[in-house]
Order: structure tokens, then sequence, then C-alpha cells
């Protein structure tokens, strides 16, 4: 029988005067109760204190007053409820507790008297858990005991972490190996106190000589556990700064498994990872969810650690073992240090393959490559076709009325999408139509590819199956013109003929590919594979931005000896009756410079290094000015709605910008601009008779490579288009799209006007304009996810529609946007691209320090070197696809499609040879 104390006062049913002992019990005889007994126990350690046994620690407690009144029966269920203020009940019953009496009367001291409401969740063991409300009465002379004391804050935090999965994180094998190798194990620990069990292990980390840290105060180490570290004396609350513990969602609340803990450190003067685990002799008491604590995971780290080495993930690796029950008995049983490891290994064992059994039955197939096609898919004529009519027919109207019509309306974000699709379709359409009339010496020039890029853009935006894809010219088309006309005229073909029959055959295998449902195919492509053909063209993008600069550079700069000359004898020829020294001229600061006034009837422009300068300054600019408004919507500055627009219209506003800069404030300066020779008509039928049999039949073999470089570039741009991380929601229709697009281009290859097939990076762009992001963070990094996306016509059929209006503004004023403004272009639209590429992100990660690598899902679940080697084989392929792509050599720039197919089986024979199957698939997986 407990020790009795006389009663001071009677109020409500029970009340004991608690003296400076902190522990005491309270016998209740309620009539028609039975007897339930209390244990009451308060520890200045807070969640984690001190054992009962600690006494020394918690003499100068106030007397407390503790009145409760029990208004249910004993097997009643109590609510849930949190616990704070370090108090920990036990008890042999469950009960529920009220506490309202009483209170009305004490409120009448005005604030004489202090109330604290406490409530507690309780389990201990294995009794069944129940919840006490208690009120604490301070009596009115403790008040200013306890303001001349000071009070602090104390901040807390509690976050879920994730059961560290074993068969996927490959740091959870390595946390384990490095203990295992410098094990830190402490058996039937005799001290009772969590001060004496922390500082005998941090003891052991000192006398072991594997551990040793030179420069390392294991008694600063030893505050630093605990919040009262570095405050002011008055903040002497003693509470474990940073701690795991297993829990369990319940009906009735949450409940901890209080047997173990896992306490975690960081630490500026270690210089590696440490790790020591405790098992005590007996269990302790050490506050409020932790009544019979027998490990203690002791994890110490530096700072400057990976991502997925912090103390919090070794800690992680720790707690999943130990949540376990039943290896938690096994431990107990052990006996020696040998037997404990032997039991961390087994218990790693069975984490592992318990985690690959639910893995090897849904995504069994990953492992050994894609589910294999089987040959009566590509035998049903047809039916993807049908398939995909028959998912997009029924949503087809709500892709005119999403957004316009409802209450989740978004006419703001469709008028900046609409203005940034406008210019996205427009300048790359008057680039390389200014491209393709060097090429074909006018026959495919600009007017026409605007022409064919608004017919085109307009039948695609009301027929296709996925709208959000955007129609462009490309710059790999632009390479095949120009190797068909350089074939034209070595064989002295009629040009526009043959680039008719070409088109022809294109539109005819893409037809046959959309009726033998080819797309099916686009399977076998893996994430990697996609990335190194979307980095690829943002890599033509790029160097197609840098040719253009080097000719201005080669015209304007380097030949200035050339354009000097030409200039002296015009002011030779100008001004010899004037009498003036044209040597002076020439050692003049404007001697580049020439000024033909009434003489020559020309007026005041200025040739030579200043052009080539400005030019690079428009180019730099245009991608300055355009990635910053860009990623104007991150900064703080203005309302996020004008954040937003600046973003969406960063394109727009950086070529109009830099095309007065080039056109108007420089007007004294030459700049090169896009020839414009205006169609006497636009629409004339090709003379396909005017071609023989033989001639015939090599355009089939052209068409038959153009049309692999329209189905890859089709299903790779409408794959990036309908990734799960864009949560589109009406569906896909690869087939039909296809089948639209040989049809369209069908169109263009009779009228002679240029090819256009799905665009990258502009059809991702348009989703992502379309898109509502949220920002994330997670262990420092800042990660965009898409929450939602708008997927409408509306955006593709107005801007193109301004496309064919444009031709009302040649040639001025688009003859005013100077070509170094769209070679600025690219580089914007390269840059933009690779956001997001997880080959670029990888590639990026041999630049950084670990400590900054993000915690993407692989750099968790593989190995570093492996991610490494990995990046090395996708570089050496991109490398291989530019050799062709980009040959000096026209032939070799024909076949590049089928270097593109040859990926599949590197992918699927060659790289599974050097790097594990499942390190591979982990790396193609989304995040």
């Amino acid at each position: 029988m407990s020790q009795q104390y006389p009663l001071k006062e009677v109020k409500g049913d029970a009340v004991c005067f608690v003296p400076g002992s902190p522990i005491f019990s309270v016998l209740m005889e309620p009539a028609s109760f039975c007897y339930p007994r209390l244990t009451f126990l308060r520890s200045p350690y807070g969640q984690f204190g001190a054992s009962a046994g600690s006494s020394q620690d918690l003499a100068p407690w106030p007397q407390r007053l503790v009145t409760q009144r029990w208004t249910g029966p004993v097997d009643e269920s109590p609510p849930a409820a949190m616990s704070r203020n370090g108090y920990f009940f036990e008890e042999s019953g469950y009960l529920k507790c009220d506490t309202d009496d009483g209170c009305e009367a004490k409120e009448e001291t005005a604030g004489e008297e202090l109330f604290d409401a406490v409530n507690s969740s309780i389990v201990s063991g294995d009794s069944i858990r129940f919840f006490v409300n208690v009120n604490l009465e301070v009596p009115p002379n403790a008040t200013a005991e306890n303001e001349s004391a000071g009070c602090v804050l104390l901040h807390t935090s509690r976050k879920y972490l994730k059961l560290k999965n074993f068969e996927e994180e490959v740091r959870a094998h390595r946390d384990l190996d490095g203990f295992l190798a410098r094990a830190s194990i402490i058996l039937d620990e005799t001290a009772t106190s969590l001060d004496d069990v922390l500082r005998e292990m941090l003891k052991h980390f000192a006398e072991d000589p594997e551990n040793m840290e030179p420069s390392c105060n294991f008694e600063k180490i030893m505050s630093t556990l605990f919040t009262d570290s570095g405050t002011p004396r008055e903040g002497n609350v003693h509470l474990l700064s940073d701690t795991i513990q297993g829990v369990t969602a319940t009906v009735t609340g949450v409940q901890y498994q209080q047997s173990w803990l896992c306490i975690i450190c960081t630490i500026k003067s270690l210089q590696r990872r440490h790790v020591c685990i405790s098992r005590l002799e007996r269990p302790q008491n050490w506050g409020e969810n932790s009544c019979e604590v027998r490990f203690v995971i002791l994890v110490l780290a530096p700072p400057k650690m990976k991502s997925t080495k912090t103390a919090t993930e070794v800690g992680r690796t720790f707690a999943t073992m130990f949540s376990d029950i039943t290896f938690r008995q096994k431990l107990l049983e052990t006996k020696t240090e040998e037997e404990f490891k032997e039991a961390l290994v087994h218990q790693r064992h069975l984490l592992t393959v318990v985690n690959q059994r639910p893995s090897g039955m849904s995504d069994g197939h990953k492992a050994h490559g894609p589910k294999p096609l089987k040959l009566h898919e590509f035998l049903n004529v047809g039916k993807g076709i049908s398939d995909d009519i028959a998912r997009r027919f029924p949503v087809y109207a709500l892709d005119f009325t999403d957004g316009v019509i409802g209450n989740n309306k978004a006419i703001g974000k469709y008028i900046t999408t609409m203005i940034f699709l406008y210019f996205a379709c427009l300048l790359p359409s008057i680039a390389f139509g200014s491209l393709n009339d060097e090429n074909t010496g006018g026959v495919i020039d600009v007017q026409k590819t605007i022409v064919g890029q608004c017919i085109g853009g307009l039948l695609y935006a009301l027929f296709s199956g996925q709208p959000l894809v955007v129609l462009l010219t490309t710059a790999p088309l632009a390479l095949y013109i120009n190797v068909i006309r350089g074939i034209c005229d070595d064989y002295n073909l009629d040009f526009s003929a043959f680039y008719a029959w070409i088109g022809l055959w294109n539109s005819f295998f893409l037809v046959m590919y959309s009726l033998f449902n080819f797309s099916l195919l686009m399977k076998l492509f893996k994430r990697s594979t996609e990335e190194i053909i979307a980095l690829f063209i943002s890599i033509t993008f790029v160097l197609d931005a840098f040719k253009g600069i080097i000719k201005v550079f080669k015209k304007y700069y380097y030949h200035g000896r050339t354009g000097d000359s030409y200039l002296e004898k015009a002011r030779t020829d100008a001004i010899p009756s004037l009498g003036i020294n044209t040597t002076f001229l020439m050692n003049s600061s404007v001697s580049r410079s020439m000024s033909l006034e009434n003489q020559t009837g020309m007026h005041d422009v200025h040739y030579g290094r200043e052009t080539a300068v400005l030019s690079l300054m428009l180019m730099l600019g245009t991608l300055w000015l355009g990635h910053t408004l860009y990623q104007f919507k991150k900064s703080p500055y203005l309302h996020a709605r004008v954040r937003e627009i600046l973003s969406d219209c960063a394109l727009p506003i950086s070529v109009l910008t830099f095309s007065v800069v080039g056109s108007y404030i420089f007007k004294d300066i030459e700049m090169s601009t896009f020839n414009y020779n205006p169609s006497e008509s636009l629409f004339v039928l090709a003379p396909v008779q005017s071609l023989s049999i033989g001639s015939v039949m090599s355009a089939m073999g052209l068409g038959f490579l153009l049309s692999m470089l329209f189905f890859i570039e089709q299903n790779i741009v409408a794959s990036l288009t309908n990734a799960p991380e864009n949560r589109l929601v009406k569906g896909t229709a690869y087939h039909w799209d296809l089948l639209l697009v040989a049809l369209i281009n069908t169109g263009l290859s009779l009228f002679g006007l240029p090819w256009i097939h799905a665009a990258f990076p502009h059809s991702p762009m348009h989703v992502r304009a379309l898109a509502y992001v949220e920002e994330r963070v997670e262990n420092g990094h800042i990660y965009e996810t898409i929450v939602s996306v708008k997927e409408t016509r509306l955006t593709s059929l107005m801007a193109n529609f301004l496309v064919g209006l444009s031709l009302l503004l040649l040639p001025f004023p688009l003859q005013w946007i100077p070509k170094p403004v769209l070679y600025g272009l690219f580089l914007y639209i390269a840059l933009t691209s690779i956001d997001g590429n997880q080959l670029f992100e990888r590639v990026a990660l041999l630049l950084k320090e670990q400590t900054a690598y993000p915690p993407t899902h692989y750099i968790r679940r593989v190995p570093q070197r492996k991610i490494h080697y990995f990046t090395g084989l996708q570089v050496l392929q991109l490398l291989i696809l530019c050799g062709f792509g980009m040959s000096p050599l026209p032939y070799m720039k024909m076949i590049f499609p089928l270097i593109m197919i040859g990926m599949i089986p590197i992918r699927y024979n060659l790289l599974p040879r050097i790097i594990e199957a499942k390190y591979l698939d982990a790396m193609d997986a989304e995040h």
C-alpha cells in the first residue's frame, strides 16, 4: 500500500495534498465505482525526463493541490487527446475524468490563482489507453515566485518520417554496414537517469580508438542534446532537442512505442557520423511517452552532409529497424555484441524481403523490361484510332468551355498563354523561314512558312486529340530541306516536285504507322531515352543561335580589313572634290563608320564592329530578360498575379524590348534582318508529274527516313506533354494525332509549304503556361508541383489565327525584329526546356558538393557511383546522336532518326550488363 498523506482540503470527490515529494497516490472511494489506483509522476525533463529514482532533481518543486471528480464508469471509453506539460499518468483501469466543477468558483479570484489544463495520453505496456484531465492549482504565494523566476519560449515541431524502404533506399544498407564496421554497442547499461545513460554512451565514443574525434568536446555535445543549451539562466527547461520515436495512429489517438528512443544531434566539430546503441539493464521511466525505455539509439553527425547521410536519415534507418516489436524482443535475448550484430543483420534481411514481395507482385514486369507487345496488337487495323476518338470525343465540347463557362474561370490565364504561344509560334516561323529562304533560294520563304504554320496549327487545334501539343517547323526539318535542295542541285531535279513527292511518301508511311498502331512502340522508350532526345533538340537550338552570331562576327568583326578597303574606296569616290584628308578619316575614331550623305544617297548607317558587338548584346539581352521574367514568379516582388503574368509573358516582352533597342534606339547601326520577298501566289500545286519513276522511288527512301523523324518527334513530344506529373485528365490520342499530322503535311507538301510536326519544348511550355503550380520544400530544396491544367483548344486556336494575321505585318513591323533577337529567342527556348530534365540535373551533380544534392528518388535508391555511370552512358549516347544530327556531311543528317531508334536496344540489352536493372528502373521512374 502506498504511503498516504493527510488531506488539506476537500473539494469534489477526491482531493490529496502533495508535499515536496513528486510521487504520490490517491485512493478514491466514489459510490458505486470500483477502486482504481492512479500514480502521478512529474518529471523536470518534460517529455523525456529523469526516472523516478532521480529525486535529487525533483526536490525544489512547489506543493500542489490536485482536485478530481470522477463522473464516468470504469469501462467507459475516453476521448482522444494529446499530452502536454511533461506529466505522465499510469493506471490499472481506464476512466473518464471531468474537472469543470470548481472552475467557476476559482475564477472569482480574478487572476489570484493559476490553472493549467492538461490533456494527457496514457500508454503503459500492454494496458488499455485512457485520458485524464487535471486542474493544477498553485497557491497565491507561488505566483510571485513564478514571475520572478522568468519565462522562456520553447518551440516544438513534430513531423512524420516515412519508414525507410530497405529494398529501394541503398543508404539503409550502407548505414547499417557502417555501424557494424565500427560497432558501438553497450549491453545491460546500469545507469537509470537519461543524463547518465547519455554520458556513458559519449564516454564509450571517447574510449573507442576507431571513433576518436580529436577536436570534439563531449561535454559540449552532452549539453547540445538538450534544449537548455545556450539559453539564458531562466531557460532551465531540460528537454531533448531532437528525437525519433515510433507511433501508431488508432481510433483514440496516437500510441507511442515507449520501449526505445532514438536521439539525433548535429555537431559542427565532428568529422564523420557516429551511432551508439545502448540496451538498458532495466526498463526506465523517463517521462511522458517513455515509461519503459530499454533501448537508446544515439546518432551524431556533422552538419555538412549529403541529404541522404544526415543525422535524421541515419536515425530513420535504425528507427525503422527498432519499430518491430519482435526484433526488440530478440535484442533483449542476445548475450554478446556479436549476437546483437547478427540480430541487426537478420532484421535487415527481413525488411528487405518484406519490401520486395509487394513490389514484385505489382511491378515485377519492370525488372525484366517492358511488357512484351503482341503481334495481334499491330494487326488490329485502326483500333488505336477508334479508341482515341472514343476517348476524346465525349470531352470535345469541354475543350472550348472549360475555363470560360462555370465557376473556375481562367480567362486571364488564357489571354497570357495565347500571347506567349503567338510569339512562340511566330518567331520560330520567321527564323526557320529565313533559314529555308537562304537554303532553297527563295522557294520556301518566311511568307510561306507563316502560311503553313497558320493552316496546320488551326487544323490541328480544331481536330487533334491532344490540343496542348504545338505544331511547328523545326531545326531538323530545316536540315532535311537543305539536304533535299543539295540533292536536287546535284541531279538537276525540280525542287518543288521532289519536295512534294518526299512529303507524300512521308505522309503515306505515317498513315500506315497510325493504322497499324505503331505508336504502341513508344512504350519501349524509357524516360532516359526521351530526355536524351529532348536535350538533343535543345542543343540544336543553342547551336543555331551560335552559328548565326558567328556569321555576324565573321561578316562585321573579323573581316574589318575588307570592309575598310571598301569604305576607303567609297570615300575616295564620294568626296574627292571636298579636299578632305581621307588618311585622317581612316585614323580617326570613326574610321570604321562611314557617313555617305547627299553624295551617295545613303542614310547614316554604321558598318563594322559596332554591328557585331550590338548583335551579341541583343542576343544575350533577350536571353537575360526573358529568363529573368520567366523566373520572376519565384521572387517576392509585386503581387502574385502580376508576377505570374510577367512570367507567362516573358518571351514577348523580351523580344519586343530588344527589337526596339536594336531597330530604334541604335537605328544608326546596321542590323541583320530576315529577307522578305513577297510571293506572287502562295498556293501553287507542285508539278509532281514532272519526275521520272526512278526519282519518285528515290523520294520514297528519303520519305521513309523523314517519316521516322516525324514518328519519333510526334510521339515523344506527345509523351512529354502527357507526362504523369502534368496531371492531364482528358486522355491521350497518339494514333489519331499521328494520322492528323500525316493529312496536314500532305496538303503542305503539294503546295510547297514547309512541313510541321509536334515541337519541343513549345508543347510542354504550353502545358506549363496553362497549369496551376504550387511549391513544396523538402530538405531545403524547393520543388514546383503541378496541381491542375486547363486543357483547352482556345489558346492554340487564337495563337495560330494571330499568326495568320501576321502576314499583314510583313515586311514592317516584323522586319524590325533583328536576327540576333531571334538567336536570343533560341537560347531562351533551350534554357527553359532543360528545366526538369533529369539528365541535365544529373550532369550538374558532377559539379556540386554532396551536401547540395537534392533528395530525389534516384539519389535515395541508387548508389552515387551508379548514378554517375548511367549519366556518362547517357552523355555518350547524346554525343553520338549529335555527331550524326549535326554532321557537316548532308547524308549523315538523314539517318540520325535511325540512331534514335537504336537507343531502344541499347537501353534494354546493353545498359543492364553494366548497371543493375533495378537501378536503371529507379532512375527511369517518376518522382
